[in-house]
């Protein structure tokens, strides 16, 4: 009895030890920004679409962020003939689930099942891992699949572990940071900002309608308050001959 009782009381101990994640950076993402959106979808189109696929948005649906049709055919139409298709991968899945190991998921609902934040951090910390298939490694996402595709804009990152032990307790705490070892072409802000247009993309292509929605349901909460003022003003006015 005794040891099952200990092994109860140890269970929520382990669970914790399970939950503990990689603490995520705020993504600055601004979904009414333009041309945040102009150049993330530009990003997206040049280097994810390489691999993932995009089947719930269309690239007609890009003429919300201010391009034209023309300007979406001659920029952005790369894996498809028509504007009004889908944004969809040339790459065969066989020959992803050979390479890789496992099909590259589509990115249409990537922002809303991971979170915006989860996507900046992630896309900020690939490090190179000589034990891993691809060459690289993550700590958002361990032992990850996927390959660093912006290796070349952020540089190469290592992992860095440090331990040292804690003189109050006398427990070994292990920290890990991400330290530059080759420099990419642009700068650590540089790089976050283009990481952030991105991450900007992938959360509106997520629910493209995101913007509109909010702004209804402000003028819907609006009108809602006027159309309680008003019956409350018409009620008073109905019984105040009853009092």
């Amino acid at each position: 009895m005794k040891k099952v009782l200990a092994l109860l009381l140890l269970i929520p101990s382990l669970a914790m030890a399970a939950g503990m994640k990689t603490p995520l950076d705020r993504a600055p993402i601004n979904p009414q920004d333009k041309v945040s959106l102009q150049r993330g979808a530009q990003i997206f189109v040049n280097h994810c679409l390489n691999c993932h696929g995009a089947s719930a948005m269309r690239y007609g649906r890009l003429s919300d962020l201010g391009l034209t049709e023309q300007q979406i055919r001659d920029n952005l139409l790369f894996t498809a003939e028509k504007v009004g298709d889908t944004m969809g991968t040339a790459l065969d899945p066989q020959v992803a689930k050979a390479a890789f190991g496992i099909v590259p998921p589509d990115l249409s609902l990537a922002a809303r099942s991971r979170s915006a934040d989860w996507l900046y951090t992630y896309l900020r910390g690939f490090y190179r891992d000589p034990a891993a298939k691809s060459g690289w490694n993550n700590t958002v996402f361990p032992n990850v699949a996927m390959p660093h595709a912006l290796w070349e804009y952020q540089g190469i990152q290592a992992l860095q572990v440090t331990e040292r032990m804690d003189p109050n307790t006398g427990d070994t705490r292990r920290t890990q940071k991400l330290v530059i070892e080759q420099p990419g072409t642009l700068a650590p802000i540089e790089y976050d900002q283009y990481v952030a247009d991105l991450v900007n993309y992938l959360v509106y292509m997520a629910e493209p309608s995101q913007t509109q929605r909010k702004q209804w349901g402000v003028l819907v909460l609006f009108f809602l308050t006027g159309f309680v003022v008003l019956a409350l003003l018409l009620k008073n006015e109905y019984w105040k001959d009853v009092r």
